[in-house]
């Protein structure tokens, strides 16, 4: 197996160039956020107090940023080690994404300067489940930032503490196993004390349940999605053998949040709602169709020595994951009296913005720092 090296050469490319100025056009938005308030850049109201921010670059976006922690349940729990090459580059990927979720946090919330009381304990309400999303999400991104850094330690040469660092990094994996799993049910907790507001076929006492299975699926399913990707920026096909065996996984996954869902769904009656030719119905017929898509192309152990089968597959499945959160947040939730939602542009551009940061500083770290084995590759750092 290959030792990871930087993959080097030019970074300021011009796909590079067009990200600078999609971050330009949002921090241009955030100004005015700012200085105006959130009612000038975001369609948000009384009956919905979070949106896309909140739905995409957190609910969702976190839940995509799970590969890191999906990834060390397999190797550290199962004892997989041969998936050992995908582990650092999910863990850059997870900590931008709960950094930058962390970072939509701050300029969604309207009293944005009130939110350093979530760490001081007089104000805290340890009965919130909000409470312990934002302080799990906040313990996640310092232990993130802690596991991503030996690469960059060994790449500015600060050797003696990467050595440290490393004898008691297994606390830090530990914790980063934890932590996830907290908060990603949490997250679906919030939506349990939505009740009748929320459409039958997305409201569930199991919601925590399903939301940790949606995490899960997302993490395997980005993990193949952003090192198949890689493999072809970077022409580096080594990862595609492994990334064959990680596919198998995925329609365990996929297949176990199906059987649990609908039965919940009919448990509790609710199986006419999904015909009903609502936007909930719809988009529910919508996600599930992705998912069956994902077991129909990975099941095949044929299928799964295709990389393109392999790669639609997992597309598949880490869409329709992720429209399930979403939808839970923003299209299966009705608040009544009338309220409607749909995402300004100012805010679909400042989500797309954060997407942004996230593809730059990852494209940066390949290219300088030791993240991926890149066979017969000279590093020009």
């Amino acid at each position: 197996m290959s030792e990871a090296k930087p993959y080097g050469g030019r970074v300021l490319t011009i796909p590079f160039i067009v990200g600078l100025l999609v971050i330009l056009v949002m921090f241009g938005f955030l100004v005015q956020r700012f200085l105006y308030g959130l009612g000038p850049v975001s369609g948000m109201n009384d009956g919905y107090p979070w949106g896309l921010w909140i739905a995409y670059d957190v609910n969702v976006g976190t839940a995509f940023a799970c590969g890191g922690y999906a990834m060390a349940i397999l190797i550290f729990i199962f004892n997989k080690f041969e998936y050992s090459p995908l582990l650092k580059p999910a863990i850059l990927t997870s900590f931008l994404g709960y950094a930058l979720a962390g970072f939509s946090i701050f300029f969604d919330i309207g009293r944005y300067w009130n939110m350093q009381n979530i760490f001081l304990p007089w104000h805290a309400n340890v009965h919130s489940a909000m409470f312990e999303v934002a302080l799990c999400i906040a313990a996640y991104c310092l232990v993130l930032l802690i596991e991503t850094a030996p690469p960059f330690l060994q790449k500015f040469k600060l050797n003696n503490i990467e050595k440290k660092l490393n004898k008691v990094l297994f606390i830090f994996v530990a914790l980063g196993m934890l932590l996830p799993t907290m908060h990603q049910s949490s997250l679906g907790s919030l939506m349990v004390l939505s009740g009748s507001k929320m459409s039958p076929l997305y409201w569930s006492q199991a919601l925590p349940l399903f939301f940790l299975l949606a995490a899960l699926l997302l993490g395997y399913t980005i993990v193949v999605f952003e090192a198949t990707l890689s493999g072809v920026a970077f022409n580096n096909p080594s990862e595609l053998n492994i990334l064959k065996k990680l596919s198998a996984i995925i329609p365990w996954v996929v297949g176990i949040f199906l059987i649990i869902r609908l039965q919940d769904i009919n448990a509790r009656g609710a199986l006419d709602a999904i015909f009903a030719g609502d936007l909930a119905g719809n988009f529910f017929i919508l996600e599930s169709l992705l998912l069956i898509a994902a077991l129909a192309l990975l099941i095949p152990a044929k299928n799964r020595a295709d990389s393109r089968k392999v790669f639609w597959g997992a597309f598949c499945a880490l869409l329709g994951a992720g429209l399930y959160r979403f939808n839970a947040y923003i299209i299966g939730f009705s608040p009544g009296n009338g309220w409607h939602y749909f995402p300004t542009t100012p805010e679909i551009l400042i989500t797309f913005g954060i997407i942004a940061i996230e593809i730059l500083v990852f494209v940066w770290a390949v290219k300088r720092a030791p993240l991926m084995p890149f066979p017969g590759k000279k590093s020009q750092a």
